[in-house]
């Protein structure tokens, strides 16, 4: 069963989430399927810009507790989108957790329907946004997104744009999306390329810096106490043991 949709339409091409079961959570054969996908559309000359979208009301839940992608293999994969020589646009019309904020903040343009809601959780479930930091920090303000990594909260699409996270909301997406398409498809591939480049080179820096650091960071925690109690009660549909 694939589990990433694929269209094509006037030089751009749509990469579905598209494992509505576990609310696209990002299993270890999702994070492949989707990093093969991608591959192919870095050597397809027809392609000039990849749009990120998903199936269902969740763009993407986060890491797949039952199925978790190693670590290395996430990492790869946040890279990919961030080294794509074409622009990747994220569109959202749902919600967003925990890993799917690393997809968002990998994309180079991202916009989101006025319904969708936004969350880091990993703190309520005993881990921290470690590896999805490689793209978030270098691209969003760190002081207001403290409050929201620190505490888990749910925050809007008008906050998400605040924090840097969306570059635009509204309640038709793809209207809003509409005129940066065209604006895509007006563009030299060769000139999008270099100018992503510029545009990315900090958030590459700090995956060279900081990589493995955070991916045993992401390994340490997910195998704590701590972390084991979390996840078996976020799947038990209770409140951790450390909640007063």
């Amino acid at each position: 069963m694939t589990l990433i949709g694929q269209t094509h339409a006037r030089a751009v091409t749509f990469l579905s989430l598209d494992a509505t079961a576990t609310h696209n959570a990002l299993s270890a054969a999702l994070v492949a399927e989707l990093a093969e996908a991608l591959t192919d559309c870095a050597k397809d000359p027809d392609v000039r810009a990849v749009v990120l979208t998903h199936t269902g009301t969740t763009f993407c839940a986060g890491a797949d507790l039952r199925d978790p992608p190693d670590p290395d293999a996430l990492v790869g994969l946040l890279r990919q989108i961030v080294e794509l020589p074409k622009p990747v646009v994220a569109r959202i019309t749902g919600h967003v957790r925990a890993g799917g904020l690393g997809l968002l903040a990998a994309c180079d343009i991202a916009a989101a329907s006025t319904g969708s809601t936004f969350a880091f959780t990993e703190v309520r479930i005993g881990v921290a946004p470690a590896v999805i930091s490689l793209p978030l920090l270098p691209r969003t303000d760190p002081r207001a997104l403290a409050r929201y990594y620190l505490t888990g909260e749910r925050f809007d699409p008008p906050e998400a744009v605040h924090l840097g996270l969306l570059t635009t909301t509204a309640e038709d997406v793809d209207t809003a999306l509409a005129p940066i398409l065209d604006g895509l498809r007006r563009s030299s591939p060769q000139a999008l390329a270099e100018t992503k480049r510029l545009l990315t080179a900090r958030v590459l820096e700090t995956f060279d810096r900081d990589a493995a650091t955070l991916t045993a960071l992401s390994a340490r925690l997910f195998s704590s106490d701590q972390a084991r109690e979390g996840m078996t009660a976020f799947l038990e549909r209770r409140d951790a043991a450390w909640v007063v």
